[in-house]
């Protein structure tokens, strides 16, 4: 098939962007990213580009300059309209501008604007933010720099434009990239790892708590670039302090000191060893057309909607008795396999287990709200709390609708998302769980759904953290504003942070304390955070930032939230939005950091010509990551701005990768017209892994069956597993020892894929209070070549 790409205008010219840079600094748990961007413009006339990107959705965007030359232009920033209006301005004067705003749909995409960029010359564009770095299942540090941007749906009657996106195939991008990072740490710096190639580490000092790691050469820009790292004794609870910027006024935000709170709470292992056994299980599962996608990039990669199938077959056996549960799935359209959440048990987990394979991505686009609203007006189930599992690629264009939603209904039950793929959202995931009190992972290159997923589920099952208070214990004449929203969740192993503004002054050299007091299980419990108000040194203003950041999401939050009340009166609902803009625009040009309703503005004033016609307008690629399996389908065709950003139309025909997963369900032939399409015969099914195998024969009990295909799983005969078998031991006793032993001996570096499900038969298992089980151990061991103690088996 002859593939069309991005990489030149109709007229064949070339792209203006030439490569960009980015630089990592990691201290602790607080990254620092510098990307700087390289133009180079060899037309014979005045360009105007353009460029999509995305960023982290919780990323805080604090710095944009531009060098013209030897002339560098730093960029303020105002309120949108008046940026985009000083942006026209500069260019009909013939002046250089360049403007970068955040999406009004989503958070983590951007537009770069640089316009008016004279024949023969060139400029850098530089771009830095900050952002917290989340703890992942094995205590690393994930940092994600995203490169691949996929199309996002817009469902029809949602407000605003959908975010269109200029795309090409990811091993066809016409720009470099090369990335640096340098991590430091009060700990030793144990390891860096990536889904990419990178040159060795470098330690900088004999503690080796300094490090610096590069990007092999030749990345392709096929999936987004991870970062692992991995301290040792990490995730201590820790407060730090930085001072207020000499500049600004005192008593704001901005002029007053700020400190920064990470909390690491340890259960006790007695309460955390008695999971719940109860609780309303909703599990979400995207099947627009983009889930029938690989994961990754590999050939032999299964497809997203697979790897969902196989997770909650694993869900479905590890759901404790005497919940209740139910399974939505959504694209253009929604299902559900209940018409209300139903009571766990062997006939209702094998009806479900049975739509579930017959789950495929056919249905459209990816509406997500629908579902969420339908789940929300169902009635929550007294004594059951409601956790809601959402899994997606994340593609939907009304990001801010979504989560303002998930926010709205957040006291009645707790939200846990999974992004599958490269170029999920961060913005969709993170936001889900933030305002959902739950957790958010995502599944991308090599990465496994299934131990990911059980993590989650662990949590969920964690018994509930209640009554959750932070209190204060400052010198006379300081008092501390909470900048961030309420702790509603607090779960073993996970950070939580806590911003606040310290106000007022002290002469009183006194300790300080925060008090972080909780129940869980009913049992009071409380840690102790000291520190001093001495500001640590070489911050910069970096924690100011992130604690602007932290109050202007929360502020766009609670705008989107009155576009949920119907029953306001209009003037009363423009009134309050009017305020809390004015908020989000006031601190967003106070803290130098970028909002949905501001944007960055540059102009280089010095010598200018009345600019003689339109500029040509060039809209520069990002990496698309889709590969359909059935059919691929490209077409020349003509690319619009981003609707939210500025700019009229291009003056220029772009082409695009338009594998537009399910948006293709929705076409009609006459609008097929024009696509080549290639039809790939589909290959057969593959064989099921073995772990699954056997882990699809156990009961919703906890109990395996002995049958013939429990045989198989662990490539036995009937008569091999029977034969040893005790003859005062039942069989279906025998069979879940034996397969017991089996997941430890054979699979016990997925443990965490299983544990649950081991979990409930061990309870099974001691619940039968069945006699010989030590020689039922010592005749499987012998069956199966193991040599599993009854201890490790918890019987």
């Amino acid at each position: 098939m002859e593939c069309c790409c991005g990489l030149l205008t109709a007229e064949k010219q070339p792209v203006p962007l030439k490569g960009i840079e980015v630089e990592l600094e990691v201290k602790d748990h607080v990254a620092t990213v510098v990307s700087t961007l390289h133009y180079d413009n060899k037309e014979d006339k005045a360009i105007e580009a353009v460029f999509v990107f995305p960023l982290p959705g919780d990323a805080a965007v604090c710095h944009f300059s531009a060098k013209v030359g030897q002339t560098e232009i730093v960029a303020e920033v105002k309120e949108k309209q008046e940026a985009r209006e000083e942006y026209d301005d500069a260019l009909s004067s013939g002046q250089q501008a360049f403007l970068l705003e955040e999406s009004e749909q989503s958070s983590d995409i951007f537009s770069l604007s640089v316009g008016s960029l004279p024949p023969g010359e060139s400029a850098s564009i530089r771009l830095e933010y900050i952002i917290e770095l989340a703890v992942q299942a094995d205590d690393a540090l994930r940092f994600c720099l995203p490169a691949v941007l996929n199309p996002r749906y817009q469902p029809q009657g949602s407000e605003g434009g959908g975010v269109q996106v200029t795309s090409v195939p990811a091993s066809q991008v016409p720009y470099s990239l090369s990335f640096s990072a340098r991590v430091s740490s009060p700990r030793q710096v144990s390891k860096i790892d990536s889904n990419c190639s990178l040159e060795p580490l470098q330690y900088l000092n004999a503690e080796q708590s300094q490090a610096v790691v590069k990007l092999a050469a030749g990345h392709k820009f096929d999936r987004d670039v991870e970062l692992l790292i991995y301290y040792k004794d990490a995730h201590q609870p820790a407060a730090v302090v930085e001072a207020g910027q000499v500049s600004a006024k005192p008593g704001t935000l901005m002029g007053d000191a700020v400190v920064m709170l990470s909390l690491y709470p340890e259960f006790p292992q007695a309460v955390m060893s008695s999971l719940a056994s109860s609780g309303e299980f909703v599990f979400v599962l995207d099947r627009s057309g983009s889930m029938d996608c690989p994961i990754n990039n590999t050939k032999k990669s299964e497809t997203r909607i697979s790897s969902a199938r196989d997770t909650l077959l694993l869900l479905l056996k590890s759901l404790p008795m005497g919940c209740y549960f139910n399974i939505y799935s959504f694209g253009s359209s929604f299902e559900h396999i209940f018409p209300t959440s139903v009571e766990y048990s062997e006939k209702t987990m094998e009806e479900a287990l049975k739509k579930v394979k017959e789950m495929q991505a056919n249905l459209g686009g990816t509406e997500i709200l629908q579902p969420l609203k339908h789940i929300y007006n169902q009635p929550c189930i007294p004594s059951q709390p409601r956790q809601l599992f959402v899994f997606t690629d994340g593609e939907v264009g009304n990001t801010k609708e979504v989560t303002s939603l998930v926010k709205k209904n957040s006291t009645s039950h707790r939200c846990f998302s999974f992004g599958i793929g490269e170029g999920a959202s961060t913005a969709l995931i993170n936001g889900l769980a933030k305002e959902g009190g739950g957790h958010a992972q995502f599944i991308t290159g090599a990465d496994r759904m299934q131990p990911k997923v059980m993590q989650s589920l662990r949590f969920a099952l964690q018994p509930a953290v209640e009554d959750i208070s932070v209190t204060w214990d400052l010198p006379q004449g300081v008092t501390a504003i909470v900048l961030s929203p309420p702790l509603t969740a607090i779960f073993q192993g996970q950070r939580s942070l806590i911003y606040a503004q310290l106000t007022g002054q002290s002469s009183e050299a006194k300790d300080c304390f925060v008090t972080v007091k909780y129940n869980l299980a009913g049992h009071p419990t409380q840690n102790q955070i000291p520190f001093t108000l001495q500001p640590t040194e070489e911050t910069g203003l970096t924690i100011h930032r992130l604690s602007a950041r932290t109050v202007i999401r929360s502020l766009e939050t609670e705008k989107n939230n009155y576009d949920l009340m119907p029953f306001m009166e209009r003037e009363d609902k423009k009134e309050e939005e009017d305020g809390v803009k004015q908020k989000v625009v006031e601190l967003s040009v106070q803290s130098g950091v970028s909002s949905s309703h501001t944007a960055f503005i540059a102009v280089h004033k010095g010598e200018s010509s009345t600019t003689q016609g339109p500029l040509l307008r060039q809209i520069i690629p990002v990496p698309s990551f889709r590969n359909m399996p059935q059919m691929m389908c490209m077409r020349s065709m003509p690319i619009s701005p981003p609707n939210g950003f500025a700019g009229p139309p291009p003056a220029c025909i772009a082409y695009a990768d338009c594998a537009m997963g399910g948006e293709m369900d929705d076409l009609d032939e006459e609008m097929c017209y024009g696509w080549t399409k290639e039809i790939v015969a589909p290959s057969p099914p593959p064989c099921m892994d073995p772990l699954l195998e056997l882990v699809s024969l156990q009961k919703a009990s906890g109990c395996w069956p002995l049958v013939k295909a429990l045989a198989a799983a662990m490539e036995k005969t009937s008569e091999e597993v029977e034969k040893p078998k005790p003859a005062a031991v039942s069989k279906d006793v025998w069979a879940t020892i034996l397969a017991l032993i089996w997941l430890h001996g054979f699979k016990a570096d997925a443990q965490d894929e299983w544990q649950l499900l081991a979990m409930k038969a061990v309870s099974w298992l001691c619940a039968q209070k069945a006699s010989c089980v030590a020689e039922c151990v010592a005749a499987g061991n012998t069956l199966l070549g193991c040599e599993v103690t009854k201890d490790t088996l918890g019987i």
